[in-house]
């Protein structure tokens, strides 16, 4: 493997560096000001659109979809990618600046690769135009849902339309005042092979029968615009065209959904584990206690040197990851894709724990970004599949591959 960024991929992180450090850095209190406002509770932060019109004229736009999707991506694979998810993940909101945020980059993926020409045009494009945002409608509050063979909302055809009812929760970005599009997942065959019994399907998000059940903090916080919350879908009717791909084959788009967004989600984490660091070091440079500096004590010393190579080993394991799924597919790449899952976002609440640490009451505070990487890891290690489901499935695969290896 050779990992050296090609000229276009400098020039990207060049430039996106630049953006960052003029646009959305000097802005970064300015944001979680006004979204802790509860008087703004629901609304845009007002220098969002401003700063999406900048990046798209400089040219950082859409970079995440990979060059498979043709005329839609611009051009860039998953391992090219993944040292600009890692900058954007430096401020968690800034990827929606450029384009970049989940759940619409899955939810863009899923209909690029999966939908009709009719569904590209009606959603796709507004999508990467960044005129709308989107929801992915899968988790359930009454069954595992970590076992997505469990769930149970049901997509019933009846005539011209499908016909959906159940209850989903953990829905993220369904208040987003840009949100028009939900592409739900649930169950159309009641018996069968159990991967072919869920489909999925486009909901537009102001679907009569479509009602907010309530609203869902994440360690306090309601994580405005976007938030997530609890829906219940009562009769919901939406034509047969909303279908995606067909009827059962939900768990097959799933599986082509989750696997880039994974590196999405872990080179973001490692750009917030990344920053939590270089704050670790400065803090402990300035900071003296009891007559000495904190970057003389020896323990503080080996915080930092631990969270040096966490980070080093997650980043070149995503690497990996994004350069296996490049040349070998979703599917070959599955054991690295489970293994980042598991290292990437539980280092990064880690290394955020130490810098934490160094800083002492300041950690905890608004002062810094370290508490916000914290909490935001701890429930990245949920989403997606809690770490212990990709344990188990990297288990079970790692076991039969050495067993069948019959190494020596």
């Amino acid at each position: 493997m050779h990992f050296e960024h090609t000229d276009k991929v400098k020039d990207l992180l060049a430039r996106l560096e630049a953006f960052m450090d003029e646009h959305v850095y000097p802005a970064e209190q300015d944001y979680y000001d006004f979204v802790h406002d509860q008087q703004n509770l629901w609304a845009e932060w007002p220098g969002m659109e401003p700063l999406k019109e900048k990046a798209r004229a400089a040219g950082l736009w859409n970079l995440f979809l990979p060059h498979e999707y043709g005329a839609w991506s611009p051009g860039l694979t998953n391992l090219e990618y993944a040292p600009l998810a890692e900058v954007m993940g430096r401020v968690p909101w800034s990827s929606q600046v450029f384009n970049c945020s989940a759940p619409d980059t899955g939810n863009m993926e899923v209909l690029a690769k999966f939908g009709s020409p009719e569904q590209q045009e009606r959603w796709l494009r507004p999508l990467l135009e960044g005129t709308i945002r989107s929801a992915y409608v899968m988790t359930e509050p009454q069954v595992a849902s970590s076992d997505a063979t469990n769930l149970e909302l049901s997509i019933i055809p009846d005539g011209d339309d499908y016909v959906i009812n159940g209850r989903k929760w953990w829905i993220s970005n369904a208040m987003h005042p840009r949100c028009e599009l939900m592409i739900v997942m649930g169950k159309t065959f009641f018996d069968g092979p159990r991967h072919s019994q869920h489909s999925q399907i486009l909901v537009p998000r102001n679907t009569p029968g479509v009602t907010v059940v309530r609203h869902l903090k994440v360690f306090g916080s309601h994580n405005s615009p976007g938030g997530e919350v609890e829906l219940r879908f009562d009769n919901v009717r939406v034509p047969r065209a909303n279908m995606v791909l067909g009827e059962g084959r939900g768990f097959e788009i799933a599986q082509g959904r989750l696997g880039p967004g994974r590196i999405h989600h872990c080179m973001r984490s490692i750009g917030q584990a990344q920053r939590a660091l270089e704050w670790m070091a400065r803090r402990a440079h300035s900071r003296a206690a009891f007559g000495r500096k904190l970057a003389d004590q020896s323990s503080v010393r080996q915080d930092v040197a631990r969270s040096f190579c966490e980070v080093e080993m997650a980043r070149l394991l995503t690497l990996k990851a994004a350069d296996a799924m490049d040349r070998k597919g979703n599917k070959e790449a599955r054991d690295l894709i489970a293994a980042i899952k598991v290292v990437a976002p539980s280092m990064a609440q880690q290394v955020a724990d130490r810098a934490i640490q160094v800083h002492g009451g300041m950690g905890v505070s608004e002062d810094g970004p370290m508490a916000y990487f914290f909490t935001l890891n701890r429930y990245v290690r949920l989403t997606d599949g809690p770490e212990e489901v990709h344990m188990s499935q990297l288990g079970k695969l790692k076991i039969a591959e050495y067993v069948a290896s019959n190494a020596r």
